[in-house]
């Protein structure tokens, strides 16, 4: 993996919760500063995936990142019976804060599917919206109809997501299509990764490649794909919430409708403050470095999250 990430093990402990093992990431303030901060991941995630982000946050406060069950490794809930929906993501993050933050006030922030896990935890258990002193949504998104994709074009995305979720289909993937030659091949074959590793020596190249790998091997495949095919019946509008929430979006985002996403947002949270990142798609690439991952994290976020809690 990249040496920013490496950094990361030194902050690494293990989870068990709920019968579920995986890891905790947790990361003192560089400052005198103690917001406490919560960061939630989404997607092809890992904990080290994150790392220059959190060199970021860290410097309004310590922030702690859990595994969700099925990602970075951790178990999935397939291991206890149970099947990867989003009130079992939402009823796992509510555990956590009820464990790790007793009697502290926190700052969620979640990036992207983290922050749509994060509005069903606090729709579910209200009681904890009161800990909630800021709520920050990075790329989130709200309902099936953010996507920027036409309604056919979705239900066909979710039936493949669906066929992959599968046990069969699932265990192929992992093992057949999921290895290194695999991988490298096609990312090779995308403009964008041409572009991206340009500047790059050969051997960071491989670095990273390595990294790529252990990503996707980390990810539980049937989880990756079954949450996949939720995002397209989803919607997170139902219930209001009584906290405000800060949204940032992406200027380039390539799968969200900004428009379409600060409308549902409006009517769910009390109230709504967006900023916008630079960036050239939904989230910066698992190689980017601090500077690269800082921009989603705007000035004005910035000023908000450097004041007292």
């Amino acid at each position: 993996m990249p040496e920013t990430a490496k950094e990361a093990a030194d902050y690494i402990h293990p989870l068990n919760i709920n019968g579920l093992e995986g890891r905790m990431l947790r990361v003192p303030s560089t400052t005198t500063k103690q917001r406490e901060i919560l960061l939630v991941y989404g997607h092809h995630a890992m904990l080290e995936r994150w790392w220059t982000l959190i060199e970021t946050l860290r410097q309004y406060g310590p922030v702690t990142m859990p595994d969700l069950p099925g990602f970075g490794g951790m178990d999935s809930f397939y291991k206890i019976g149970s099947k990867p929906s989003l009130n079992a993501y939402a009823d796992y993050l509510a555990a956590f804060i009820k464990l790790r933050y007793k009697q502290k006030r926190v700052t969620i922030i979640g990036i992207s599917y983290g922050f749509v896990v994060v509005t069903r935890m606090l729709q579910r258990y209200p009681e904890l919206a009161k800990k909630v002193d800021i709520s920050v949504g990075i790329v989130g998104f709200m309902h099936r109809d953010d996507f920027v994709w036409s309604r056919g074009k979705r239900r066909f995305f979710r039936a493949v997501a669906r066929l992959f979720a599968t046990r069969v289909v699932a265990l192929f993937i992992r093992y057949v299509c999921l290895n290194r030659f695999v991988i490298k091949t096609l990312d090779n074959h995308m403009s964008h990764s041409k572009q991206r590793f340009i500047e790059v020596t050969p051997e960071e190249f491989e670095a990273n490649m390595d990294f790529e790998v252990e990503l996707w091997q980390k990810n539980d495949v049937r989880t990756h794909w079954l949450t996949s095919s939720q995002f397209f019946t989803l919607d997170n509008t139902k219930l209001p919430i009584k906290i405000p929430v800060v949204h940032v979006e992406s200027a380039g985002d390539h799968y969200l409708n900004n428009i379409s996403v600060e409308q549902h947002m409006r009517k769910v949270f009390s109230g709504y403050t967006k900023f916008v990142a630079e960036t050239k798609a939904h989230t910066p690439h698992i190689t980017a470095n601090k500077k690269e991952t800082g921009v989603l994290i705007p000035s004005g976020l910035r000023r908000i999250l450097g004041r007292k809690p």
